[in-house]
């Protein structure tokens, strides 16, 4: 039986912008080898795989190699697709059960706001080759739970930036998080993220690295509320508040394909 799937652009209020994320909402479980050879299909920074399951949804997130353990991108388009397509009220919230652990969305306004737990960079000496990867100097190197942050003061750095992906893949890291302070009133930081060890060169919009870069700004910045920019190519606006432990991302999201698996 055909099995449907929706590219949704998340971080972004048009088409072709913000991040794309597949999204595949299944009646039950499915093989696990199956939701990879999917994602390697779909070839977007990650596909969602989601199915009811007690009060809420199980919900696992592919790259094209590999398994994450945190998707932003992908659960906003998750969510934006229970409430689109009317399996969610819009004054409901959705829940979650992830590898991350119990995530949550609502809608706030025209937003879709994320509950994500924090991943603060604790500082360290830089990883042997990143900075010569990523072909730049730091004012701040710090470790997540999942990838290397590191602050180059610059938000000029961060957008001319050409890391060499080959070296990069090599070190032992999901990937590597770019970040300075916004040259422009509007954002309070500027981002990118790079992640070839997991099969994304470049990830246009990442809503996991906001678990980290919010933590990070709002010591430097002395704000619970920031508004970020993530400097890819496609582009995407992340709207961050940190809230103790908790992270909470906000963004919209817009469907662009409707399909099916044949």
């Amino acid at each position: 039986m055909p099995q449907s799937i929706i590219q949704v652009d998340s971080f972004a209020s048009e088409p072709f912008k913000g991040n794309p994320a597949g999204v595949c909402l299944l009646k039950r479980a499915a093989d696990e080898s199956w939701m990879q050879n999917v994602a390697s299909e779909m070839n977007l920074s990650e596909t969602a795989f989601l199915y009811p399951e007690g009060e809420g949804y199980h919900l696992r997130w592919f790259t094209p190699k590999c398994e994450v353990e945190m998707c932003g991108h992908g659960t906003l388009a998750s969510a934006h697709l229970l409430f689109e397509d009317g399996h969610l009220p819009p004054d409901a919230t959705a829940l979650f059960y992830t590898l991350s652990g119990e995530l949550r969305a609502c809608k706030v306004g025209a937003l879709i706001e994320l509950d994500f737990p924090a991943t603060p960079a604790e500082e360290v000496e830089p990883p042997f080759g990143l900075l010569e990867a990523l072909g730049t100097e730091a004012r701040f190197v710090g470790m997540t739970r999942f990838d290397a942050l590191v602050d180059v003061g610059s938000e000029k750095i961060v957008r001319g930036m050409q890391p060499d992906f080959g070296s990069l893949a090599a070190i032992d890291v999901r990937g590597a998080v770019v970040t300075a302070p916004s040259d422009s009133a509007e954002y309070d930081f500027v981002s990118r993220f790079f992640a070839p060890a997991a099969g994304i060169n470049e990830d246009p919009v990442t809503g996991s690295a906001h678990c980290a870069l919010g933590p990070y700004w709002q010591t430097r910045l002395g704000k619970n509320e920031l508004t970020a920019f993530q400097a890819s190519a496609r582009g995407g606006e992340v709207h961050v508040r940190i809230n103790g432990d908790r992270v909470f991302l906000a963004g919209r999201a817009v469907t662009v394909i409707r399909g099916e698996l044949v």
